[in-house]
């Protein structure tokens, strides 16, 4: 079940295979085991979170757990002919050519629901988040799906975009769910959710990956990245941040931001002016989240440097520069700490009523300029 197929998937990065589409999972043996030994014991929860960074291999977790589910039988779980302990299985994998596994890729099957942004109020782009309505529809997925018995899954990617009454109609789901049924809700900020919500799922952890799976994650998916530090600062270990950085051009977008600020306490204002104009529009709407995720990594990485002093790997040059001035100490590092929680949830709001996206990047560097005088002042 998916929105409107005009529309791009939400939940497919540019240039990569969509996660239904990867086979294996690399760097994430520790989830993947806490999972089967949860299903081996033979009370498996209903509702599951899948936390971590973004772009490290949750979605495709969800999807090797939904493949795995959907194609047991009765007597996996009971033990087979005589009865006993179900055998433990070692792996998720399915094979390709499974028919379950093949509903899946088609993203046919029917008793798998994936819920995720659908189009906006006007159908001309996606939504900046979840509504209520394709949560409420779940209510006829679990009724149509329960004829044959078998076991129903569900994705939601991700949560933390849920609209209040989204979240609210999710928890209702969780704290009643159908039998034989698994939520699987990825979560990039597990802090986001309603307490509630995050009380009733069992959660899988997942860290960012080490280089040798990087590579081969990124191998798997046909990409061809030259590593440099820079890429390597800026993706944090998330092959889905590293892909996007190269597609769209990430490391040049941070050089220019970090030029920009480069004279905090003031910064460059035509310049600021010039890269939020150009984030403005339809066609414009990846560049728009990519530097507001840049910005969010600039602060996150300023607050750092106040704590552990200014990082080896630079994002752009002078970065290290730049950082160890704004943020000489914990003090400072609060601050940009503080900021970064404060522009996160201003951004939030913005997407969801709509702000103008040009206003929104200004203000966010206005909020900047105005941390990096208070700090200099203390």
């Amino acid at each position: 079940m998916s929105s409107d197929t005009e529309l791009p998937e939400p939940d497919r990065i540019d240039g990569a295979p969509h996660p239904r589409e990867t086979t294996a999972l690399f760097g994430q043996d520790r989830a993947e085991a806490d999972f089967l030994d949860a299903y081996a014991s033979g009370r498996l929860h209903s509702g599951w979170m899948l936390t971590g960074p973004r772009g490290v291999g949750k979605a495709t977790m969800a999807y090797r757990i939904a493949r795995f589910l959907l194609t047991e039988t009765p007597q996996d779980h009971e033990g087979g002919l005589f009865g006993g302990a179900p055998a433990s299985p070692v792996s998720l994998s399915v094979t390709p050519d499974h028919p379950d596994a093949r509903l899946v890729l088609s993203g046919a099957h029917p008793r798998l629901f994936i819920l995720r942004r659908g189009p906006n109020s006007t159908g001309t782009g996606l939504s900046d988040v979840i509504t209520v309505d394709p949560v409420r529809r779940l209510k006829e997925f679990f009724h149509m799906s329960a004829a044959d018995g078998g076991r129903r899954v569900v994705i939601l990617d991700a949560a933390d975009e849920l609209n209040k009454s989204a979240a609210n109609a999710i928890l209702k789901e969780l704290e009643e769910p159908p039998a034989r049924t698994t939520l699987l809700l990825v979560t990039h900020q597990p802090s986001r959710l309603l307490p509630t919500i995050r009380s009733r799922c069992r959660e899988l952890r997942f860290a960012p990956l080490g280089p040798d799976d990087m590579a081969l994650a990124l191998a798997q998916a046909g990409i061809d990245v030259p590593e440099t530090d820079a890429l390597a600062a800026l993706s944090g270990g998330s092959v889905g941040d590293e892909i996007r950085l190269v597609q769209l051009d990430g490391l040049r977008l941070y050089a220019e931001l970090i030029e920009i600020l480069g004279g905090l306490p003031r910064f460059d204002r035509p310049r600021a002016i010039k890269l939020a104009d150009s984030c403005t529009g339809k066609s414009a709407a990846t560049r728009f989240d990519l530097v507001i995720d840049l910005m969010d990594q600039f602060l996150a990485r300023t607050a750092r440097a106040g704590l552990v002093g200014a990082p080896d790997r630079q994002g752009a040059p002078g970065e290290a520069r730049l950082l160890a001035r704004l943020s000489p100490g914990p003090g400072a590092a609060r601050a940009w700490a503080d900021l970064a929680q404060e522009v996160s949830d201003r951004v939030r709001h913005g997407r969801a009523v709509n702000l103008d996206p040009a206003s929104l990047i200004l203000d966010t560097v206005s909020k900047i300029e105005d941390t990096a005088r208070n700090v200099a002042a203390a």
